[in-house]
């Protein structure tokens, strides 16, 4: 069920407190359900909100290899330079410019139960206030036996990297609810984002977990209900709602990426140099990505995911007139415009990557049918329709090499830029 602008828009402004007043939700149709529109002029390049994500959690096999973020707005912890020493296997490894680094590790605090890390005060504050009392296993953080522990690590058994989503996030759902003193208003914050059918729901947890997920599903569910059953959402932990839990959490959930590397290499260029030394620094990092590249491979970022009700109400274009990053090296989502919006036009991003965008009309259709169950109508797929429903030879051998990932590999939006 859509729901209302007021409901949706001012939430938006009381928690990011940073949201422009040029955007309402509306319902579009049965079948889109709602979506954002400008009530006004938007520029090209202009941020038309930034928003802060009502839960947000890192990726479980993101946190076991070392990617060292804040606990709570998922913020890169790692100096640039250490960054740059892991990703690329060289511990002698030496970054120019280290003042160009934007990470505090002086204002870093933890946990003093649990030890978990945030990047500030003021993180580790918000974190015990909303959900982490319930969730910090205290002494208990290395116990296999711990409940917690035990769901963590079910979940890692079941999904592996690339990851799409986190059994966290729905944890700490259920972890704000049960701390909340207005435990009602939380439920129907959550309650907003996207529903789908019994078949919907079973489609898209099958596409989380593989061929096995029913049984797979009934084992989270039970552990999940033995770490944190709550009587206030006691209906998320029948077989149902926890389907629609993880069909909930599956779709609307966004990709987060942060990396104090990319924070370094932005501040480098923008630096005012001498042609000889620019060109001297651009081969620098050509040369640090390549060597990134042949020891980590494409796992660049520190990555999570994270519930964000206004974003949520963006649909999906092949020709998106907007995008969505994560500038500040946090979980704070700025959505920015890609052309002028005019107003009363829907803002709409795109849920494929650059490469998938270029991809035949009917290659776009299978990802976004496969993973977010619908079928697209968008200027360009319109404008497209005549062509052949076959995939071109190339593209056919793009998918070749792709085989062998998990086909979730592609879900979650093109939203993890930093």
């Amino acid at each position: 069920m859509a729901a209302s602008t007021c409901d949706v828009f001012s939430f938006c402004v009381g928690v990011a407190g940073r949201a422009r007043v040029s955007v309402e939700v509306r319902f579009v149709s049965s079948a889109k359900g709602k979506g954002l529109f400008a009530t006004q002029l938007i520029r090209k390049g202009e941020t038309i909100f930034v928003e802060r994500p009502l839960v947000a959690a890192q990726f479980l096999w993101n946190a076991l290899y070392r990617y060292r973020a804040c606990d709570h707005c998922l913020r890169a912890l790692e100096k640039a330079e250490e960054n740059a020493q892991r990703l690329t296997g060289k511990p002698g490894q030496v970054l120019p410019h280290p003042e160009l680094c934007t990470v505090r590790k002086d204002l870093h605090q933890n946990c003093p139960h649990c030890q978990v890390m945030y990047c500030s005060a003021e993180c580790r504050l918000a974190a015990t206030e909303q959900y982490h009392q319930v969730l910090c296993p205290g002494p208990s953080q290395d116990d296999p036996l711990h409940p917690l522990n035990k769901l963590q690590e079910a979940w890692r058994s079941i999904h592996y990297p690339p990851e799409t989503a986190s059994i966290m996030l729905m944890a700490r759902m259920v972890a704000t609810v049960k701390q909340a003193k207005d435990k009602d208003r939380w439920i129907r914050l959550f309650s907003q984002f996207c529903n789908k059918t019994a078949n919907e729901e079973e489609e898209i947890v099958h596409k989380l977990l593989g061929d096995k997920f029913k049984g797979q599903l009934e084992l989270l569910r039970r552990l999940f209900t033995e770490a944190l059953y709550e009587e206030a959402v006691s209906q998320w932990f029948t077989p149902d709602g926890f389907r629609s839990l993880f069909a909930l959490v599956g779709t609307n959930g966004q990709g987060i990426g942060t990396s104090s590397l990319s924070q370094w290499v932005h501040a480098c260029d923008a630096l005012e140099l001498k042609p000889q030394d620019r060109e001297q620094l651009d081969i620098f990092i050509d040369q640090l990505y390549k060597d990134i590249e042949a020891a980590t491979g494409e796992f660049l970022n520190c990555e999570g995911s994270g519930l964000f009700v206004l974003q949520s109400c963006c649909n999906h274009s092949c020709v998106p007139n907007a995008e969505t990053s994560f500038p500040e090296n946090n979980f704070l989502l700025h959505v920015t415009a890609l052309e002028d919006i005019k107003p009363g036009e829907e803002i709409c991003i795109s849920y494929l990557d650059c490469c998938q965008r270029e991809r035949s009309r009917h290659s776009r259709h299978k990802i976004l049918r496969e993973n977010y169950l619908f079928v697209c109508s968008c200027p360009k797929c319109l404008a497209e329709a005549d062509e052949p429903n076959v995939t071109s030879e190339e593209e056919e051998e793009e998918e070749e090499e792709e085989e062998g990932e998990p086909k979730d590999a592609e879900l979650g939006d093109e939203m993890t830029d930093v």
